[in-house]
C-alpha cells in the first residue's frame, strides 16, 4: 500500500523491527541510556540547546501540554488559525478557560503579520500566542515564524509553535529563531509509529510555566517530565517500543544527513506539485507558501472526493487523505513526508491520474 497521507507515515522496515525488540525495564539503566541518547538526537533535529521533553501521547497531547502549562483560566491568549489544527488550539484554549482572541485566515492562505500586530496592539493583555507552522488540512507552510517570534517578544509575549507536521522534514531553527515552545510528533517526518510527542521549552517559557497559578495539569506537567528525564526516567509509563523506533529513526536521519533530508522533502514536494498541475488540477495553498510535507489538491467540479479516495485505495493500492471540516469532499491531500522517495511520488501521481479517470475526469 502506497500510504500518501500526512501521517501516520510509512515506518521503514529497520525502524519497525527496532520496535519489536524485547521489552526492558523502563526504570532501568538501558532505558535511561536511551532517554539520554534520544533526547540529544531530538535536540539536534530541533536545532536547540533548550530542554526537550518526550511525552507518550499523540501530537495533540503536546498541544494540550503547552496550553495547561502556560495558561491559566482567564488569561488573554491570541490563537492564529489557518486551518483545522489552528482551530484545535482555539478549542484547547477555550476548554481550559482562556480568553482567546481568534485570528482566523481563509483556507489556503498564511497568516498576515499586519493583522497579527493589530490584534496585539488592540489587546495589550495578550502575552501568549499560539500558531501552526505547517497546516496539513490546507497544505500551507507559514513563512512568518521568525518574524512572528520577534513581534511577540517585542510585546513581552510568549510564542508557541505547532511544528508537528514540519519539524524533522523542513528546517525549524528553534534557537536561531528564538522560539519559546515548539511541538512535534513521532508519526510525521520522524518515520516512527504514533505514540511520542516532543515539546521544547526555553527559559522564557519555563518562567511563565512556573508563574502559572493554574494547577490543571498532571500527566502533562512539563516540570515533572523535565525532572524525571534528569534521573533517566519518565514520570509515567512510556511507550517503550515506540522509543526503540525513535532511537533507530534518529540514527537513519543522521546517516542521511539533515540537510539531505530537507533537500529530499523539498524536491519531492516540488515533484508532487508539478505533477498535479500537469494534470490540470489546482492547489489549495497560495503560490509561494505551499507545504513541503503535504499538498492539498482542489478537486474538479463534479468529482466526488470520497469516491475518488475509495477508487485510489481499491484499484490503485494508494491511500490519499480527504479534506477535513468544510473541505470534506472538495480536496484530497497528498502526503510526501517521512520515509518517501521518487518512486513513491511517481506511483502516487499515477494512482491519482488513474483514479480521476475512473471517476470521469480526464487528466
Amino acid at each position: 500500500m502506497n500510504l500518501r497521507i500526512p501521517g501516520p507515515t510509512t515506518v521503514p522496515a529497520e525502524i519497525a523491527q527496532a520496535g519489536a525488540a524485547d521489552m526492558i525495564n523502563h526504570r532501568g539503566p538501558e532505558f535511561a541510556a536511551m532517554i539520554e541518547r534520544t533526547t540529544a538526537g531530538v535536540k539536534k533535529v530541533y536545532m536547540t540547546e533548550n530542554d526537550v521533553m518526550t511525552l507518550t501521547s499523540s501530537g495533540t497531547g503536546a498541544m494540550e501540554a503547552a496550553v495547561v502549562n502556560l495558561m491559566a483560566p482567564g488569561d488573554e491568549v491570541l490563537v492564529i488559525s489557518i486551518g483545522e489544527f489552528g482551530d484545535r488550539l482555539i478549542n484547547l484554549v477555550r476548554i481550559y478557560g482562556g480568553k482567546g482572541t481568534e485570528l482566523k485566515f481563509d483556507q489556503g492562505l498564511a497568516a498576515d503579520m499586519n493583522q497579527i500586530e493589530a490584534a496585539l496592539k488592540a489587546n495589550p493583555g495578550i502575552k501568549l500566542v499560539l500558531v501552526t507552522h505547517n497546516e496539513t488540512s490546507t497544505g500551507v507552510m507559514q513563512p512568518i515564524i521568525p518574524d512572528l517570534a520577534k513581534l511577540v517578544h517585542s510585546v513581552d509575549g510568549l510564542l508557541v509553535v505547532d511544528a508537528i507536521s514540519s519539524l524533522s522534514s523542513v528546517p525549524v531553527k528553534v534557537d536561531e529563531w528564538d522560539l519559546d515552545v515548539v511541538l512535534s510528533g513521532s508519526q510525521k517526518g520522524w518515520m516512527t509509529a504514533p505514540g511520542l510527542a516532543f515539546v521544547s521549552m526555553n527559559e522564557r517559557a519555563w518562567a511563565r510555566a512556573d508563574a502559572n497559578k493554574s494547577q490543571a495539569r498532571f500527566y502533562f506537567d512539563l516540570r515533572r517530565h523535565q525532572a524525571s528525564a534528569l534521573t533517566g526516567q519518565t514520570p509515567w509509563t512510556p511507550a517503550v517500543s515506540v522509543w526503540f523506533q525513535l532511537d533507530k529513526a534518529l540514527d537513519m536521519m543522521f546517516a542521511e544527513g539533515m540537510d539531505n533530508v530537507y533537500e529530499r522533502h523539498h524536491r519531492l514536494a516540488s515533484m508532487t506539485r508539478n505533477g498535479v498541475k500537469a494534470m490540470g488540477l489546482s492547489l489549495l495553498a497560495t503560490e509561494g507558501i505551499e507545504s513541503d510535507t503535504v499538498t492539498a489538491i482542489k478537486l474538479p467540479e463534479g468529482v466526488d472526493g470520497q469516491k475518488l479516495l475509495k477508487v485510489a485505495q481499491d484499484q490503485f493500492n494508494t491511500v490519499f487523505a480527504g479534506g477535513q471540516g468544510s473541505l470534506r469532499g472538495k480536496i484530497i491531500r497528498f502526503g510526501h513526508l517521512g520515509w518517501v522517495h521518487e518512486e513513491d511520488i511517481t506511483a502516487g501521481l499515477d494512482a491519482l491520474r488513474g483514479s480521476l479517470a475512473e471517476v470521469g475526469y480526464k487528466a
